[in-house]
């Protein structure tokens, strides 16, 4: 990608360096002038950023000359970057008399006098050149942009120390003479020791009026947002992580992946060429040690690269020397050396020959195995045991470092380390494969499909149980066979294969005899429980549940016995909400804490969590849903099926609580570590905050939650967004349709609905009441009045019936209990108009802690109090619903409510009450307003979005009676609601 088309790539993540070079130009107008050294490796955005400044600058009127440092070696042309500035004013006919009034002009551009006529002439130069930008900067504020600094001949770096020390710097008394303001980049990884520059930079920082900007990185959620913004189409997530993991914060490296397509392959040529030129710098010693280096990877250990390039101490310590010095290489304080950015490495590496490759591998391999096949090596021997060609090396390696993993509780890294094993089996005779007990290509495909599980790879689980199934013939212990099948049979529940699932383990039930009594047995009866009950066998699952819970107890299998006992809790009786079931699932939570089982635990505590939910006992699931995050995040599974549920409902419950700001805080510190797919429901609640306060990006959001293999929990979080945004935008049909495709994925082809289905029925009901309402309020006649309340009583006896009996076969908890107020209040607006009762009901039904959904039937209780005239009530309900939408910051309720307020001259005419109390969150972000914040800076201090902190905002001049932000504040200060901070607080 070329430069050019780099500088029309969005500015994204800059703010705090673009904020500190808009205020240099910004006192520069207003006379004091000053510089800007911008530092930052090659391609982190320096010439982006300052394309954006000068862009700026010109459109106020400033005028912007650019001067490029060139790299010609040793034979540098005197004051280039200088005398293509000159070049550029003496184009522009508002400068020629100053030009014309100043010999240093024509000396540089080369028609007057040498510029090199010994030191006297050198000053006099200088100060001319001084004097004459002092006289442009009198005609039009002036910018100069020096790029490339790094490249500057000596003499530009003179001239360039004498207007910085002498020429530019404000001086007292000075005025509009010194509108001038100097930006000059340089690439801070070319800046070895020994290189002309530092000197000179070490001078300038000290300067009053000069400062340095260090361009870092830029944070992966940037590169993220930079790629997607790069492409008109629509990106995977798979690609996207990709790109940016490889980049490394570098935008242009970015640019280059993703045009290249390279998001997880090779380095693309251009690059690799751009990047291997310094490597190229280097004596040959030096590139050798770079090549050994990259062999080993990202990290090398001293002794190890000493031992593999074989060369004497001193040698190697010099091209090591040299290539920090390039800064190459960063050495640690570990006796490491890093490679500064993962492109170099791939670059040296892929520039190796085949041969030379193939030999450093080995020679790696064979050190790291003379060193005492340390377990936490046991991945590196594998790696350069299968890139050097010695596969039952590779092989035992690779099993060694999947026990290792194990041990750590990396699933992610163990699934690595099986599956190359399970690949290399085969490749390897039978006398050099590693022995052991379980060591046969079934069990290990076996063990890949549990990493599979726990890492959040439900699919892959899938496909790699089947592979073992496949594997299992004649000869295979038949426990073994059983154990495949149950295997495959829970893998197949966390994908919703239910089907499939129950007739594995059904099969595997009836390969292993109940009698004598075994632990394989036991544990297929366990999956064949939780199966049976997925599908609605409820008999089977509570027969053959009790009889595998007395074998469990005798036989001891604590952990399968704590697994029956949650399935138990679940079906018999009450459930999970009854008292009964709760201390049951207490009770397996134990017992799988006890046996070490983190799975069954987790298991446990979803259920244990969701009863409390269910019941309305919403603070109750807090505390338990965090200490089940926190056995998960030990045991190294917080990416298996049920931590994510847990982490889906610990949102969920924060969502309806109305603590929103702790929601979203908490699904961007879980989205890093979600697993690639299948994951991203977990923290799905967020989108419903960000629905409910206006956020555009929810509804393209929800639907890549459909994207992809069908995912129960995922299609259950689209399906509640898409209905409402449907519902509010007045799109009757839209989101008819969403509900059903919804109810028809996430049912079980039985007349059984899922739970959610009185929600969306409600939410849908509400569009056809808007629909039916204002067909009426206009006199108009609806083309199909009769069709609109055939779908409402569809709609409406849709409701009932889910709430009648839930998916688990009881009636619903206060949850759907509300759901189905909500819904009959819906319907009895299509049939005869608003009822003030019916929706005082819904009201009510909220109250269990779902205070936004209270407040929007808040809002739809003021509209039927208007229409029975009852105004005082109506303008009651209309301000509790109001600051409910505003202390959430749900913008469009809070429009909504307005809207009705104004229309309906709700509390007009009513005597004048004393100005509300600021919230806590009003107050947070007037103190922010009072240090001179922007509504998107507050939402980033305040992690809400700039969207949020505008309702917030108005709310403030509201209750303060301000015209202004700038009022506010000031009515804040008499009021005594913020104290002045002390000086650089802010």
């Amino acid at each position: 990608m070329s430069q050019t088309a780099f500088t029309t790539a969005p500015l994204i993540g800059r703010d705090e360096e673009l904020a500190r070079l808009t205020g240099v130009l910004e006192r520069a107008r207003g006379g004091t002038a000053g510089a800007v050294l911008l530092a930052g490796d090659a391609g982190v955005g320096k010439t982006r950023l300052l394309d954006e400044v000068a862009g700026r600058a010109a459109r106020t009127g400033t005028t912007v000359v650019t001067g490029h440092c060139v790299d010609l070696g040793d034979v540098g042309l005197p004051y280039l970057p200088f005398t293509e500035i000159l070049g550029v004013l003496a184009a522009d006919e508002r400068f020629t008399a100053v030009l014309d009034a100043h010999p240093a002009a024509d000396r540089l551009l080369g028609a007057g006098p040498d510029a090199a006529g010994g030191p006297d002439g050198r000053l006099r130069l200088f100060e001319d050149v001084a004097g004459l930008l002092a006289d442009l900067a009198r005609v039009a504020p002036l910018l100069l942009v020096l790029e490339d600094l790094h490249w500057a001949d000596q003499s530009s770096r003179d001239l360039l120390r004498f207007l910085l020390s002498r020429g530019v710097p404000h001086r007292p008394g000075g005025a509009p003479e010194r509108r001038l303001a100097v930006l000059a980049s340089y690439r801070a990884d070319d800046l070895h020791r020994r290189h002309p520059l530092r000197p000179l930079l070490a001078e300038l920082v000290r300067l009053p009026a000069v400062e340095r900007v260090e361009l870092r990185p830029l944070p992966d959620p940037e590169v993220a947002r930079l790629v997607r913004a790069l492409e008109d189409r629509p990106l995977s997530d798979a690609v996207v992580h990709g790109i940016v993991a490889r980049a490394e914060g570098n935008a242009f490296y970015a640019q280059e992946l993703l045009a290249a397509g390279a998001g997880s392959g090779g380095v693309p040529s251009g690059l690799a060429d751009l990047l291997l030129i310094r490597v190229e710098q280097l004596s040959e010693t030096a590139q050798q040690v770079l090549r050994t280096a990259a062999v080993a990877g990202r990290r090398v250990r001293h002794a190890l690269l000493r031992e593999a390039a074989g060369l004497p101490e001193e040698e190697l310590e010099a091209a090591l020397r040299e290539a920090v010095g390039r800064q190459l290489l960063l050495p640690g304080d570990d006796g490491t050396y890093t490679f500064r950015h993962a492109l170099t490495r791939e670059a040296v590496y892929a520039d190796l020959l085949p041969g030379e490759r193939s030999r450093l591998h080995g020679a790696y391999a064979r050190l790291l195995a003379a060193g005492g096949r340390a377990p936490e090596t046991a991945a590196e021997r594998a790696h350069h045991s299968r890139e050097s060609h010695d596969l039952p090396a590779a092989l035992g390696a690779c099993v060694e470092a999947a026990d290792h993993a194990r041990r750590l509780g990396a699933p992610a890294e163990e699934l690595r380390h099986l599956e190359a094993a399970v690949d290399l089996w085969p490749s390897v005779p039978a006398p050099a494969r590693p022995a052991g007990e379980g060591l046969d290509r079934v069990t290990l495909t076996l063990r890949a499909s549990a990493a599979a599980a726990h890492a959040g790879e439900f699919h892959r689980a899938v496909a790699l149980t089947r592979a073992a199934l496949a594997g299992v013939g004649q000869d295979t212990d038949g426990e073994l066979a059983a154990r495949v099948r149950y295997t495959l049979a829970g893998n197949l529940l966390t994908v919703d294969r239910l089907t499939a699932a129950f007739r594995y383990s059904s099969e595997a039930l009836d390969m292993i005899p109940a009698d004598p009594p075994s632990r394989t047995w036991v544990w297929a009866a366990a999956t064949h429980v939780a199966a049976a009950r997925q599908i609605g066998e409820d008999a089977t699952a509570l027969r053959v549940g009790r009889q595998a819970l007395r074998v469990a107890e005798e036989l001891g299998v604590t952990g399968a016995q704590a697994d029956l006992l949650i399935s138990l809790a679940v079906a018999e009786g009450g459930g999970r909400r009854s008292p009964q079931g709760r201390e049951r699932l207490r009770r397996a939570r134990e017992l799988a804490r006890a046996a070490g089982n983190a799975p069954v635990e987790t298991r446990a505590v979803f259920h244990l969590a969701m009863g409390a939910f269910e019941s309305g006992d919403l603070t109750e699931c807090l505390p338990v849903l965090a200490d089940g995050l926190d056995r998960a995040r030990r045991a190294g599974l917080l990416s298996s099926v049920y931590p994510l549920e847990i982490r889906y409902l610990q949102l969920l419950v924060l969502y309806t609580l109305g603590r929103w700001d702790e929601c979203l805080r908490a699904a961007a510190e879980a989205a890093p570590g979600l697993p690639g797919a299948g994951g991203a429901f977990a923290i799905s609640p967020a989108l419903y905050v960000a629905l409910a306060r206006g956020e555009e990006s929810a509804v393209e959001r929800a639907r890549a939650l459909l994207e992809g293999p069908f995912d129960w929990m995922g299609t259950l979080a689209a399906g509640i967004v898409l209905t409402d945004a449907a519902a509010r935008d007045g799109d009757a049909e839209g989101a008819v349709a969403r509900l059903r495709a919804t109810v028809t994925a996430l049912g079980d082809g039985t007349t059984r609905r899922p739970g959610v289905a009185v929600r969306l029925a409600a939410l849908c009901l509400a569009a056809v009441a808007d629909r039916v309402t204002e067909s009426r309020r206009t006199g108009g006649a609806d083309a199909d009045p009769a069709g609109w309340a055939e779908l409402a009583a569809e709609l409406v006896e849709l409701a009932r019936v889910t709430a009648g009996e839930d998916e688990t076969g009881r009636a619903p908890g206060p949850e759907g209990l509300a759901w189905l107020a909500r819904a009959e209040a819906e319907w009895a607006t299509v049939v005869s108009g608003p009822d003030p009762a019916a929706w005082a009901e819904a009201v009510a039904a909220f109250g269990y802690g779902d205070g936004y959904e209270q407040a929007r039937c808040r809002l739809r209780y003021a509209r039927a109090l208007v229409a029975a005239e009852r105004r005082a009530e109506a303008t009651e309900q209309a301000r509790l619903a109001r600051e409910t939408a505003a202390a959430l910051g749900a913008a469009p309720l809070l429009e909504d409510i307005d809207t009705l307020v104004r229309r309906a001259r709700l509390g007009a005419g009513a005597p004048s009450a004393e100005p509300a109390a600021l919230t806590a969150r009003e107050r947070d972000v007037l103190r922010l307003l009072a240090r001179g914040r922007s509504n998107r800076q507050i939402g980033e201090e305040l992690f809400i979005t700039g969207k949020t902190a505008s309702v917030h905002v108005s709310n403030i001049l509201a209750k303060l009676g301000a015209a202004s932000r700038t009022e506010a504040v000031a009515v804040a200060y008499r009021r005594g609601l913020i104290a002045p901070e002390p000086a650089g607080s802010g």
